[in-house]
Parts: structure tokens; sequence; C-alpha cells
């Protein structure tokens, strides 16, 4: 039986427990192709105009696993991994929207409920109502999910010990080497914030990831440190923001300032989020506080690369003159 998985939205995240599941579960796994134009363009044609670009991005990718003619694609409900806050509504109605609003797809959802306490989603509870759909048992799921956990941990281990996302995926699979990349001492440290989606998405945010790396710059992302560390950094707020990677990017951003560790913070936002909006007001605040530089960068299906390119080139310039001016 193939199973699709989406390449996009928190596949960037917890890509390595979903595709490691279903292959102990004796699925083939199919993964829809990188992110390029036609899948925008596809995923645009099908989508209503009001909703956010990772989402139209998600549609298409979900019509690009249609194309390889796979029995279901797997569209988790992800309802929170954190008490008292939750995910984007988007996120917990994607199932539905995705049935109902997709010709075909009727019958081809497969999905279950995410809720946990951290991160760590490996309990098998969250996974039986994919037991009962395919007919496997409760054993089959509990040992499957179990190993998924395992893999998803040393795929982690390697995001907040410095590799990026995409880095971690290949070291988890065998397909890359260690070689301590974010260990290098370079000139300019910047701290990169955004969802996964927005910055381990090449084809969205222009390879923003080697675009740095060509202009020498040194960075770290919300996901290379410690989600204690993250929620460690908003504790003293009257309250938080109701969407967990929301405040984990708060957090990030935080920490980024007030230790003044980096020279200056890059927030990748997609048009149209409304947790971004809060999120993005409240690092404009800090970095007025700090004086340390911020610079949003906000994407859409029609953003250009050369326009991107130039912002980027010109903050960096902005910060290692900054830089030789207070030597």
């Amino acid at each position: 039986m193939k199973i699709g998985v989406p390449k996009a939205l928190l596949n960037f995240y917890y890509g390595p427990f979903w595709e490691t599941f279903f292959e102990e579960l004796g699925m083939e796994v199919v993964l829809s192709e990188d992110t390029n134009k036609e899948i925008i363009d596809a995923g645009v044609r099908e989508s209503v105009p009001e909703i956010c670009v990772p989402i139209k991005i998600f549609i298409g990718h979900v019509l690009n696993l249609l194309e390889k003619d796979v029995d279901y694609v797997f569209i988790p409900r992800m309802v929170s991994i954190n008490e008292g806050e939750i995910f984007c509504p988007k996120f917990m109605g994607l199932p539905d929207m995705i049935r109902h609003g997709l010709e075909g797809l009727e019958d081809k959802v497969l999905t279950c409920h995410i809720k946990s306490e951290s991160d760590d989603i490996s309990d098998y509870s969250n996974y039986l109502s994919i037991g009962n759909t395919l007919g496997i048992s409760k054993e089959k799921i509990k040992k499957a999910a179990k190993v998924a956990g395992e893999h998803w941990k040393k795929f982690r281990n390697y995001n907040k010990n410095g590799y990026t996302a995409l880095e971690s995926y290949n070291l988890v699979y065998g397909k890359g080497k260690l070689k301590g990349r974010n260990n290098r001492k370079k000139g300019i440290k910047i701290g990169l914030l955004g969802y996964v989606y927005n910055v381990y998405d090449s084809f969205v945010n222009m390879d923003i990831l080697n675009k740095l790396k060509e202009l020498n710059v040194e960075f770290i992302t919300f996901d290379m440190i410690d989600e204690d560390e993250l929620r460690n950094n908003i504790d003293d707020m009257d309250k938080v923001l109701f969407w967990t990677f929301s405040n984990k990017l708060l957090g990030a951003g935080y920490k980024f300032f007030r230790d003044m560790e980096v020279d200056g913070v890059i927030h990748i936002t997609a048009f149209g989020c409304g947790p971004d909006s809060f999120l993005g007001k409240l690092l404009e605040i800090e970095s007025d506080e700090t004086q340390i530089p911020f610079m949003t960068l906000r994407i859409d299906e029609h953003t250009g690369e050369n326009h991107l390119q130039t912002r980027i080139e010109a903050f960096v310039d902005m910060l290692k003159r900054k830089k030789l001016k207070a030597i």
C-alpha cells in the first residue's frame, strides 16, 4: 500500500517520524517532489485567495501526490503539543479542508488527531485511528510509533547540535557527514526566525540558507535551540501566544536579542499569516529596546528572487559596517 506524505508544513519537523512510522508498518512511503513552480501554481489554483501561502503550497503537494497514484495521503490533525496552547486553526482543520475542498480526496485522506504534552508525538494512542483505517493491530501501531520516536529523537539531536533540519535529515538517513558546520567562526552571526516550512523550503524562501553561507554568515534557527530554553525565555510574560510554534519563535527571538550573541535578526514570514502579525510586532519592540537590527522578509507566491537577494545582501552589509565601526 502506498502512503503519500506531503513535503510541506511540519514535514520539515516531523518528517523523519512519519516516514519511519509508515515504513515500520510495512507501507511504501511516497514523498511529494520538492516545492517547484508547478506545485505552487497548482496549489494556488485550487485555493481560496485569502488563505496563507504555506497552505496553498501544501495543497499543491497533495495534488502532486495524487499524480503518483498513492492509496492514501497522510494529513494529520495537529491539535496541541503543549498544555494551554494549540496549533494554528488551519492546521487543525487541514484534513477536512483537503477532503472536502479537493476533488478525488474524499476517500484518500489518512488522518489522526495528534495531541501531546511535548514535542515528542510518539505516543501510539495518537495513531490508533490509522490502525482502524488500515486494519493494523494496536500492537503493531505501538511498536512502529516507538521505533519512529527513537528515529525522530536522533534527528532532533543533530538539529539541536547546530545542523539545519535538512542536514539533520540527511544524517539520520546516512546521506550526510558530520562536519560541525555551525561551529566555524565567522564574521557575522544572524538569528534566523521563521516556521520550519518557511526557513527550510528553499524554493519558497529563494534559497536563503545557501545565500547566507555564500555571504560567509553564520546563522542559528529556533529548532537548533533546546525546547526548555525556548520556554524559559518567555516565562516572564503575563500571557504567551496561543500557538505553540509561534511561542517557539518568540522564545528564540527573545534569546537572540537578550543574549546579545547575534549581530542581527531576520524573520521570514508568509503573507497572510495571522499568528505572525502578533509575533512580528513583539520582535520589533524587542529590537527597538536592544538596538539589535531586525528585518522582516515577507514571502508569497509572487516573491522575486532578485528582490529577496538584494535585501539580504544589504542587511548583511549593514551589519558588517556596524561591526567594523564598533571596533
